[in-house]
């Protein structure tokens, strides 16, 4: 039979509790108590079929361990007589529903939870009412989140880095991570001047409000020796935070990027030129370079989807890229290492040459075959050094 089972009308308390209501309920926020649950009951024809069953059924539903209340009716049978059947089942209130679902023990939690924010943090309650689950599970740690949005506020954009802040018990790693609730609560009690709304997700997190944060780097090689920042006549790979790259200014006229990094350490002598070791999407660490825009820039990617929308971010920040061994002509001639692509990029690029954009089409349409790629590390050595040559001659 189909009727409804204790442990069903106890499933739909839980529901309830899954979808943060009842938790909420005890912010005040909402009333959802009483609360009739859904019923399912036998029909005149089950009830002559099938009376036995009904009966066991009434006796599950109106046992002794019963957290729910019973509105009966009554029903006169033709052939059974008068009769008294479950009609509607009511939780009337949030200590019923606890009970029901063995929760008093976890409400008992969050309410103090809610007590002390609402002592210490008064502005963050709408944040609870409206993420009570959340909230629950970070109760061991919520007396160190109250006083880091404390300090916070008192401290506000402080200049410093993380690890420096100094609250007993809290350290920076407690902080990084617990940055994405954090970032929630802050939005909610700092003023809209202390917040780089900029700055967002997780990795923003020191910016947005206002923390020093590890500085981004930028990795390169220069190709000629007569150019060298250290006078110790050896191979220089060197490595500085953004702001001391902007202000090099390095005498060379060509610069060269690429995203693989043994390529990036084989990369030949070039005159007047320099490598740099490229980071996939993100170039927010060569942008400030002044000097960097009035230099003849090569793009060295994959020749693949991504290469390309690579290429079209760089041109965002330095519109006089050029690719380099992103043609077809180097495609086609390592047509045996080939490989596969798994996610291509599918969407207009609209800062790609003709040619480009020529082969980005066939590329994303599968013209060569399904999701083909090939890795800039596929390409022979000496391939790299005629096309070297061959920039040298224009």
């Amino acid at each position: 039979m189909s009727w409804t089972t204790p442990a069903e009308l106890k499933a739909q308390v839980q529901k309830l509790w899954d979808r943060g209501l009842i938790l909420s309920a005890l912010t005040g926020s909402e009333e959802i108590f009483p609360r009739r649950l859904t019923l399912r009951g036998p029909d005149s024809r089950q009830l002559s079929d099938s009376f036995s069953d009904v009966r066991d059924w009434i006796a599950r539903l109106s046992g002794p361990a019963k957290q729910f209340r019973i509105v009966w009716r009554s029903i006169n049978h033709r052939i059974l007589g008068p009769n008294e059947i479950p009609a509607e089942i009511w939780i009337d209130s949030l200590d019923d529903a606890l009970g029901l679902i063995g929760k008093r023990r976890a409400a008992e939690q969050f309410a103090a939870l809610f007590a002390q924010t609402r002592k210490h943090q008064p502005a963050l309650l709408p944040w609870l009412a409206k993420r009570p689950l959340r909230a629950l599970e970070l109760v061991e740690e919520w007396p160190r989140i109250l006083e880091i949005v404390t300090w916070l506020l008192k401290h506000p954009r402080p200049g410093i880095y993380l690890r420096q802040i100094d609250l007993p018990g809290i350290h920076s790693k407690f902080i990084e991570g617990q940055r994405g609730v954090l970032g929630e609560l802050l939005d909610l009690v700092l003023p809209p001047e202390e917040i780089d709304a900029r700055a967002t997700g997780i990795g923003g997190f020191c910016r947005r409000y206002g923390f020093l944060d590890k500085p981004l780097r930028v990795r390169f090689r220069i190709l000629d020796p007569q150019l060298a920042k250290l006078q110790t006549g050896t191979d220089q790979d060197i490595t500085v935070t953004q702001a001391t790259f902007a202000k090099l200014d390095i005498a060379v006229t060509k610069v060269f990027i690429t995203e693989n990094e043994i390529n990036f350490l084989a990369f030949p002598r070039v005159p007047q030129a320099m490598v740099i070791f490229g980071a996939g999407y993100g170039f927010e660490n060569l942008a400030t370079a002044e000097w960097l825009h009035v230099r003849k820039i090569h793009y060295w990617g994959d020749i693949d989807t991504h290469g390309f929308a690579i290429l079209n971010q760089l041109r965002g920040f330095f519109p006089q890229v050029a690719s380099f061994l992103m043609d077809q002509q180097t495609f086609l001639e390592y047509r045996t290492l080939w490989g596969v692509e798994p996610s291509p990029e599918t969407g207009t690029l609209t800062r790609l040459t003709a040619e480009e954009s020529a082969l980005y089409d066939q590329l994303r349409s599968n013209e060569y075959g399904g999701q083909l790629r090939l890795e800039q590390e596929r390409i022979g050595f000496n391939w790299l050094v005629e096309a070297l040559g061959a920039l040298g001659r224009v």
